[in-house]
């Protein structure tokens, strides 16, 4: 038989843990619609992941241009804008001299971890190569920092007299946020760029000769992460051409490239995708990770462009050299911005003009040991980022009403973002084991659920009273799994015991690495701060949250029309509450868990990044209002106030029932039985 389930894909499971080279490949989709819907999960993913949501606040740019250099054709100046206050950007912006139009097309140009940032200028590489060209054709260009690079290192350590304590500006670069405390909040280095480059965007846009209309971004390597990342999120963008990064096999190597939960479901290729379809260029070498380009990625990325019709709006080319951002490549996408930006006519290519590349120091706006005025240190810009989020979230809770249709539209996506959640029905196989019928009238029936591409089968067991009371499904959830719900002998213990004694059917399992699954080496592997391990795979806790909604989904196709109820025991409880949403009611033991200390957050068992910003266990568990819900062992320190004053706005006739003292089985099985 085969039921439908909402599960991600690919999900990882113990024993295959992704990394950032592990091939991925292309979705089959049907149609434009499909696409879509696709796209807006890919956006919710890139949001969640890099902490951009809720959205920050855009605060005053402040920008400060200086410096300016006059060439025949061109022109640079420095710049420097707050991405938010006391955070600093810098960068050089390249404008066209000769005044033939009142507005041009904006270009952002991120660039690739050169050992010299924005400065590089190489056969391999030249930032300001691009950007002169860019301005001689009649655009005005913005090249600006990586977190670390030339002026904006205000988050590198710092020796006592407040010298850069690396020489290499990417040893700085990769220093920003990597507390574990920060995963919980989105807090990372990937985040603070992709908002930098929003932000850069916003600059660009708001010049008096530069047209909102028509703005682009061209980056390489890391410069090319930014750049397809900013297509994700932001439609402002015209065009776009990340170069040499886009591939099925190696997702990025870098901090700033790897936000946590950011590629459990989708790859680069998707992400890319997601721009469509708008205008985008691919150029690919044969001496990287690229190679597959002509092959694997472009036609994968093509195919989602066919869906939008006929047309020139991606491109992608393939050139005989190593990792690269030189001449040959940049006068590809010289054409390409051309075609898009100008209207001029489809052309291989525009040839690049022989240029003058200014020394280091007539580009740079300070030292490498200036600090600006006001400039935030690292830890007070993340308590900034952390009261912001609290403020925004407030104002959520506190405007719209939980568990009202509003509400669910606007987080339900994040939400299943932060939990690797798809919000598309997928088949998973349910495997019928033995049945067997109890002296006392039980009938107990072993079921094993496989999703459709998982290698993590869930073992449960449901057990059928002999005269039923109702039609209530009751999914019995524990850290050990089944066996806290039958002896040895298969007998009914506990709350398990008590509900069928009172005609309840019910429903337990063993979760993830728990239970009948628990394997102490397993475990030992899944280091959550290894190797970006998160950023590929779904933590224990995900694993377990996502076990949790995989049942309810297959109880309601086994016991149709039932009410599906979880009943959350000892930690387990807290499982419940995360996966409120796929209950009709929740029952839950908060095992008096400090949801406010960070520290809570960052053990094996409990690491879900972005948690915080969807307020801890308040975002997950108001989704499921006005549903019945039970607390209890709360104590003084699990937070409650938010949940009970919104399930009060929201109903005046639904509470939930909140105890500081944990419930014994005799009354959490007569609240159950109750509802």
């Amino acid at each position: 038989m085969t039921v439908l389930v909402c599960l991600a894909s690919p999900p990882a499971r113990a024993g295959e843990i992704v990394t950032l080279n592990t091939p991925r490949t292309f979705p089959k989709l049907a149609d434009q619609a499909a696409w879509l819907h696709r796209a807006g999960e890919i956006r919710a993913e890139v949001l969640a992941s890099c902490g951009l949501w809720p959205m920050p606040e855009r605060t005053p740019l402040n920008p400060q241009l200086s410096g300016r250099i006059d060439r025949a054709d061109y022109s640079i100046e420095k710049v420097v804008i707050e991405t938010h206050p006391g955070v600093f950007l810098a960068g050089n912006l390249f404008r066209p001299v000769r005044q033939t139009q009142s507005r041009y097309p904006g270009i952002l140009n991120p660039h690739g971890h050169w050992e010299n940032g924005r400065m590089a200028n190489t056969e391999t590489g030249s930032i300001a190569a691009r950007c002169i060209q860019f301005a001689r054709m009649g655009m005005v260009a913005f090249a600006y920092d990586m977190v670390g690079y030339n002026d904006t290192t205000q988050f590198s350590p710092r020796k006592a007299d407040g010298t850069l304590e690396f020489p290499k500006f990417y040893d700085g670069h990769v220093r920003f946020a990597q507390a574990p405390e920060d995963q919980i909040w989105g807090i990372s280095l990937m985040g603070l760029q992709t908002w930098n480059s929003i932000r850069a965007l916003d600059f660009l846009a708001s010049l008096p000769d530069v047209d909102p209309g028509r703005l682009a971004c061209t980056g390489e390597s890391g410069g090319g992460t930014q750049t397809f990342m900013l297509g994700a999120i932001d439609s402002r963008l015209t065009a776009q051409a990340p170069i040499v990064m886009v591939s099925h096999t190696m997702q990025g190597g870098c901090w700033c490239e790897n936000a946590p939960g950011l590629r459990v479901r989708f790859s680069n290729m998707e992400i890319a995708a997601s721009a469509a379809p708008r205008p985008q260029l691919l150029v690919a070498a044969t001496g990287d990770w690229t190679r597959d380009t002509p092959t694997v990625e472009g036609p994968a990325i093509a195919g989602v462009y066919h869906l939008f019709g006929p047309g020139q709006q991606f491109r992608f080319e393939q050139f005989d050299f190593p990792h690269n951002y030189n001449q040959t490549s940049r006068e590809v996408a010289y054409a390409f911005m051309a075609e898009h930006l100008q209207g001029r006519a489809r052309a291989p290519k525009v040839p690049e003009q022989a240029y003058q590349m200014e020394i280091d120091r007539h580009l740079r706006l300070w030292a490498d040991d200036h600090l600006p005025p006001g400039a935030k240190s690292s830890a007070d810009f993340k308590a900034y980022l952390k009261d912001q989020t609290r403020r925004q979230l407030a104002a959520l809770w506190n405007t719209t009403a939980a568990g009202s249709a509003g509400f669910k539209e606007q987080l339900s996506p994040i939400y299943r973002a932060v939990f690797q959640l798809s919000p598309d029905p997928q088949e998973i196989a349910v495997q019928v084991g033995t049945t067997a019928k109890l002296e006392t009238g039980i009938r107990v029936s072993q079921f094993e659920v496989r999703g459709e591409a998982a290698t993590h089968a869930i073992p449960v067991r449901v057990a059928a009273p002999a005269k039923r009371k109702g039609k209530r499904a009751i999914i019995l959830a524990h850290p050990l799994g089944m066996s806290a719900a039958f002896d040895q002998a298969g007998k009914p213990t506990g709350i398990a015991a008590r509900l069928l004694e009172a005609g309840q059917t019910i429903i337990t399992f063993d979760s993830f690495l728990t239970g009948g699954q628990a394997d102490s080496a397993e475990r030992a592997k899944r280091d959550h701060f290894k190797d970006f391990f998160s950023t590929y795979n779904r933590t224990d806790l995900q694993e377990r949250v996502s076990d949790l909604v995989a049942i309810s989904a297959f109880a309601r196709s086994h016991l149709r029309d039932y009410q599906i109820v979880f009943c959350g025991q000892e930690a387990a409880g807290l499982w419940c509450l995360l996966a409120a949403s796929a209950a009709d009611a929740v029952a839950a033991d908060t095992i008096r868990f400090d949801a406010n200390d960070d520290r809570q957050w960052t053990q094996q068992d409990w690491l879900i990044p972005s948690i915080q910003r969807l307020g801890g266990f308040d975002g997950p568990t108001l989704l499921a209002a006005p549903h019945p819900l039970l607390l209890h062992n709360a104590g003084d320190v699990f937070p409650t106030k938010i949940i009970a004053d919104n399930y009060q706005r929201f109903s005046v006739t639904t509470k939930p029932a909140i105890h500081k003292e944990r419930l014994d089985d005799a009354a959490v099985a007569k609240w159950l039985v109750g509802l």
